[in-house]
């Protein structure tokens, strides 16, 4: 029973991220993206099984992504550090939301200076992805962990 209720969470988890990334597309892709699915990634804090959601479900998103094979494969392996991170820091929910925004900030701000080719600043790609990171994380997901976090019992 037991892992059948992970396995059914983590398919209800990477199918919510891969369909709100994908719906809100023009949001989800890019410099300037708040990728309103990234507020899922406070799910660590209530399931372990929020970890392969959270990256299954980027990686199903990403394929839809126009940046490419790239973004596949690093955006999502991203995501996966970011959610067994997050996952380590729930003893300090209001660090929960943060690796995301670093590691992200980081890799997918890179990424698109140094592979893609974006004509700005390394510094100011990495910033620009790490606030619209920090809008999903915090001022989204931080709120939703809380929320949460009332009927968790319901929930996970």
């Amino acid at each position: 029973m037991k892992k059948t209720n992970y396995l059914l969470q983590a398919a209800i988890i990477a199918a919510i991220y891969a369909a709100l990334t994908i719906f809100l597309a023009p949001f989800s892709y890019g410099v300037a993206q708040i990728r309103a699915s990234e507020a899922l990634t406070v799910l660590p804090f209530f399931t372990p099984a929020a970890i392969p959601g959270l990256f299954i479900g980027c990686l199903i998103a990403n394929i839809m992504s126009p940046v490419g094979i790239l973004d596949i494969v690093i955006g999502s392996l991203s995501t996966l550090v970011a959610a067994v991170l997050s996952y380590y820091l729930r003893h300090k929910p209001i660090l929960v939301p943060l690796p995301p925004v670093i590691i992200n900030g980081i890799t997918v701000g890179w990424m698109l200076v140094a592979i893609y080719g974006v004509p700005m600043p390394l510094w100011t790609s990495m910033a620009s992805v790490a606030l619209g990171q920090f809008i999903a994380c915090y001022v989204i997901g931080y709120p939703l962990l809380r929320y949460l976090r009332k009927y968790a019992h319901v929930f996970f």
